[in-house]
């Protein structure tokens, strides 16, 4: 077997040092691989099989975690050996260098980094705009399998984040929510889906289900572009097109593409990633369940979802907002993933930056603000026409349960959030009452996109502004932990 160059497992009480360890075996291990499928379109067949291994780090502890007891993140729960597999160090460099430094103050024992067990896919080692595979003959292709490793999913299920993974005997037990094979796969259909590299997400994330709110966003980015006092630094676009902000040190860059990928992503960049990223989600669990499993891996600090929704109840009025504080989930794509019966908490800090965005926004407060929002259960369904299902069917479940809206994506971006301890909330805004006679008609629509799209855009921007000046230490909440929760945010 053809092999990179082995290198020894180290030890280190320094975060920077063993960061740059893990970045020097990860472009050693990825150079390999490159080099050989260089070769080997060109038509040279390796003598040998061709392999590279994943960077890991590992931690041996010897007693009870001691750590501060406030932290929701950064310790191991129990004596053992604690171990995961890392990719792309550059894209993950400040988030891999805050979890060594945790772990080295929560535990006082080094960091152990070497390579780990676990194969490189060669379809994971090309860089963002190199396709050499498809210079690839049908033979090649065929045979590439017979020389290199390729996408294995037994190594990147969800295990680990589902609380079903169950390490051997001698084996260790993991110390982050995914593996390096399952972070690489999610950047892959990141840019598939989005149109947009990795290294443009930020760690403040808005999902919508309407095209409208895309567009009001885009206005706002170019507008936020051209004050040289914008707290923003750049936006871009779907293409990677980036505008930078006038008079930044930045250039302009990217290429629109020829159509919009399925789920365009849109940012509004700031230092360290700390602006915002808006998705399109469109329509349905299915895509919801989708972008989430993906975005996961970069380990954001919350996502929001900003959409419409039918009011329920009769006290409603078109425009209204809707602050979920719980859900009912009719949308069934986590059903295997996350059991019914397991409950999807509301965050207080997402509830109160969502509120207090409500208030700052309207200028309305206190019992004028229950005016125009409502706080209540929204379910959300797999069935686009639920409306025509047999009465009394649905509504009557949805009476019972409480509900104040429905819709078809918030239970399951809340319920992905819990399952990836991502903070998560929703702000929904009435647009119609099916249940009342007023259904949605082409006019009225758009008379109330025009009124409302705006300003629950900017309502959103706001709350996770709040969010952001709290800060991530205070946002990651220890409800979102399980009984033996790994290190890793």
């Amino acid at each position: 077997m053809t092999e990179a160059p082995f290198s020894p497992r180290q030890s280190f009480d320094d975060a920077e040092a063993a960061l740059a360890c893990v970045q020097a075996l990860y472009q050693a291990q990825v150079g390999h691989l490159r080099q050989q499928l260089q070769a080997y379109v060109q038509g040279q067949v390796p003598a040998r099989r061709v392999r590279a291994l994943y960077p890991s780090v590992r931690v041996h502890t010897h007693t009870v975690a001691r750590a501060d007891t406030r932290l929701s993140f950064g310790f191991v729960a129990g004596p053992g050996v604690f171990e995961t597999t890392l990719t792309r160090p550059d894209l993950f460099a400040d988030y891999y260098r805050e979890q060594f430094r945790l772990l080295l103050r929560n535990h006082g024992v080094s960091l152990e980094v070497g390579l780990g067990h676990q194969p490189i896919p060669v379809h994971f080692c090309l860089a963002e705009a190199e396709h050499v595979e498809g210079s690839l003959s049908a033979e090649q292709r065929m045979r590439l399998r017979d020389h290199f490793d390729l996408p294995d999913l037994a190594a990147m299920d969800d295990g680990i984040a589902n609380g079903t993974y169950e390490p051997g005997p001698r084996e260790p037990q993991p110390l982050a929510l995914f593996t390096a094979p399952r972070v690489d796969y999610s950047l892959h259909r990141l840019r598939h889906y989005t149109g947009t590299a990795p290294e443009h997400f930020q760690n403040f994330v808005l999902f919508t289900n309407y095209q409208f709110y895309i567009d009001e966003f885009i206005r706002l980015g170019h507008t936020l572009m051209q004050d040289p006092a914008s707290p923003y630094e750049a936006f871009v676009e779907p293409g990677n097109v980036l505008t930078p902000r006038t008079g930044s040190a930045r250039s302009a860059s990217g290429t629109p593409p020829p159509r919009l990928p399925q789920m365009p992503a849109y940012h509004l960049v700031r230092p360290g990633s700390g602006g915002i990223t808006m998705v399109n989600i469109g329509v349905g669990p299915a895509n919801a369940k989708n972008i989430t499993d993906h975005i996961a891996v970069l380990r954001p600090h919350a996502w929001i979802m900003l959409g419409h929704c039918a009011g329920l109840r009769n006290t409603q009025q078109l425009g209204d907002y809707v602050l979920a504080h719980g859900y009912v989930r009719e949308d069934h794509v986590l059903d295997e993933e996350l059991p019914l019966w397991v409950p999807i908490p509301p965050l207080a800090e997402v509830q109160l930056a969502l509120e207090q965005a409500v208030a700052e926004v309207t200028q309305l407060a206190g019992y004028e603000l229950k005016k125009i929002m409502r706080t209540g259960t929204v379910a959300s369904t797999d069935n686009r026409n639920w409306e025509l299902l047999p009465h009394p069917g649905p509504e009557r479940r949805f009476s019972q349960s409480r509900a104040i809206a429905l819709d078809m994506e918030s239970a399951t971006i809340a319920a992905n959030g819990f399952r990836f301890r991502v903070p998560y909330g929703t702000l929904l805004c009435v647009s119609d009452k099916p249940l009342h006679g007023e259904i949605k008609l082409p006019g009225m629509a758009n008379h109330f996109y025009r009124e409302r799209v705006d300003q629950h855009l900017r309502i959103g921007i706001r709350a996770l502004e709040l969010l952001r000046e709290a800060g991530a230490s205070q946002l990651h909440s220890r409800k979102l932990r399980s009984f033996a929760e790994v290190a890793f945010q």
